[in-house]
């Protein structure tokens, strides 16, 4: 693998893991439309390593406190808002972990087209709109409950579906459930963290079962760029996000999937 296309696609996937814009189907599209040779399972593994690596970096002192208040709720001590929003963690990432044992093959074959991808962009980005303009976005994080990390939860497995992302889909719910943007943006950090480890170990083990080469060089390049892009991203995004909004995300979703829908039409039938 050429360190350049290492670097950039590195970049792309520390810039757009934790933005409502899909990480995967960028990933899956830019080496396809500029006829770059695929990069391969264990770049992808190196590169979602530097996201969580990020994740945990950025969001350290809460998941300090949230883990401490967690293993006091199984000691008896009581029951924080930080521990619910541990178990609500756990619980949010059970609907994801089924889905894609059971549905594994058929996501990384039958839905990996580009025609899917586009068409998941503009539903999910209209969607994302939709929460964004009707939810009441009064509730902070500090009032989740279990039910909400159960339904954020099951939005997550819908972002299975390559072009969905993972980030949006879960900030959709919880802009549906009622949470303010801050809130919804931050639990949807925190669930990412078990769900890209859960998910980088089980392309792992396909690596391993694979016996394929391994380019170390380019992995490390695309562990630090991806890392600290993702890091990068993550502060721009919470500092943001209150005047942002959602709006410039849901404008570039349907863009990206109209000119992919321009782009493959014809090749899809």
């Amino acid at each position: 693998m050429e360190c350049i296309h290492a670097f950039w696609l590195a970049l792309l996937q520390g810039l757009t893991e934790f933005l409502p814009i899909s990480s995967s189907a960028h990933l899956i599209l830019v080496p396809v439309l500029l006829g770059w040779q695929d990069q391969g399972l264990a770049f992808d593994i190196a590169v979602h390593v530097g996201t969580l690596l990020a994740v945990v970096a950025f969001f350290r002192k809460d998941l300090l406190v949230i883990v401490r208040d967690w293993y006091w709720s199984l000691a008896g001590k009581g029951v924080s808002h930080n521990a619910v929003l541990g178990w609500g963690v756990i619980i949010g990432t059970v609907p994801v972990g089924i889905v894609g044992l059971l549905a594994k093959e058929w996501i990384e074959t039958v839905l990996r087209s580009p025609l899917v991808i586009a068409v998941a962009t503009i539903v999910f980005g209209l969607l994302l709109w939709v929460a964004e303009k009707w939810g009441k976005r009064n509730r902070g994080i500090d009032q989740l409950t279990m039910w909400d990390a159960l339904i954020v939860g099951i939005f997550q497995a819908v972002a299975l579906i390559p072009g969905t992302s993972r980030s949006g889909i879960t900030i959709t719910g919880g802009l549906f459930l009622g949470l303010d943007g801050k809130s919804a943006a931050r639990f949807s950090f925190l669930l990412s963290i078990p769900v890209i480890f859960l998910a980088g170990t089980l392309e792992t083990l396909d690596l391993i079962q694979a016996g394929q080469s391994v380019d170390w060089y380019a992995l490390l390049l695309g562990t630090a760029v991806s890392g600290l892009s993702a890091y990068g991203c993550i502060s721009w995004f919470m500092k943001l996000l209150d005047w942002l909004g959602m709006w410039p995300f849901v404008v570039y979703r349907l863009f990206l999937g109209s000119l992919l829908l321009y782009m493959f039409w014809p090749s899809s039938t």
